[in-house]
């Protein structure tokens, strides 16, 4: 028998009232540290929200259209997840994090950002979070802080975006589908069949193979294949050794994961591991795999 999940730790959102936009101060940053499961259930926002950690890992699972499909992404310092005003979303820490939330009033959202969205976050927006997370705690800092919150909205916009999310079935939809793909994601170093999860679920592998192409489009293996993408790339990206990559992600062998990832990715993931220039090349390959 697999082990179980770790428990997670239900953390109320808290007090947003001192973090509040508005049009005179239409971005404000939210710092705080979340220790590893905590875990933020689903609420919503009158404002946009960029779900952004100096430090850290992250999951965020948004409703990502009107149809009301979620997606889930794994989010390192390196990107930041765009939320926009009102839409469901969810947050777990999957390691300790060091949290510089942005909340950004609807009355500054661009026109065009209204579904979620993966962004790279540069080295200058990166300072200028941490800048304006000073600045405005210091009532001396009031014209720096209006210059910080528009520079960080002109880098908002210039930002690179990023495909890399995890189709997950709706909520509505069949509950074993869920459960099997809550589980996979909470588990990725499970090495299990789908026949193995099906049983889990108290359902046959025929039916659950039949529920991801009915409900997600797509097979069981595909579907799994990018959930270790986007959990083996953060990890290779900071520098982890490919070995301890594979095994995180349930490959018996670091050349069974290397073969894997190659033909997923057209490069062996020796060329992401530890490089800053690799985000962005990971980035724009993972994009063409996903959703």
């Amino acid at each position: 028998m697999p082990p179980p999940p770790r428990a997670l730790r239900t953390t109320p959102l808290g007090d947003t009232d001192p973090y509040t936009p508005s049009a005179r101060r239409p971005v404000r940053v939210r710092a705080r540290f979340t220790p590893a499961d905590t875990h933020f259930e689903p609420h919503r926002h009158a404002w946009a929200q960029l779900a952004y950690c100096s430090e850290g890992l992250v999951r965020v699972a948004a409703v990502a259209d009107a149809a009301g499909r979620e997606v889930t992404y794994i989010v390192p310092p390196t990107r930041a997840v765009w939320i926009a005003p009102d839409v469901r979303h969810a947050v777990t820490v999957l390691e300790a994090a060091e949290f510089r939330t942005l909340y950004i009033d609807a009355s500054a959202v661009p026109p065009d950002w209204t579904a979620c969205r993966v962004i790279e976050v540069s080295a200058l927006l990166r300072e200028a979070v941490a800048a304006l997370d000073v600045a405005a705690h210091d009532p001396a800092q009031t014209e720096r802080e209006a210059l910080l919150i528009r520079l960080i909205q002109d880098e908002l916009s210039r930002a690179g975006t990023q495909a890399l999310g995890v189709p997950m079935p709706d909520a509505a939809g069949d509950k074993r589908l869920r459960s099997l793909c809550e589980a996979v994601m909470r588990q990725p170093g499970r090495r299990a069949t789908l026949a193995e999860w099906a049983a889990d679920m108290g359902a046959s592998e025929r039916t659950m193979a039949r529920l991801f192409r009915d409900e997600l489009g797509t097979t069981y293996q595909h579907w799994r294949q990018q959930v270790v993408l986007a959990h083996a790339l953060p990890l290779l990206t900071r520098g982890q050794p490919v070995g301890q990559v594979a095994q995180a992600t349930g490959y018996a062998s670091e050349s069974a994961f290397t073969a894997m990832f190659r033909s997923a990715m057209g490069r062996p993931p020796r060329h992401f591991q530890g490089r800053a220039t690799a985000r962005t090349d990971a980035a724009a390959a993972l994009a063409a795999q996903t959703l």
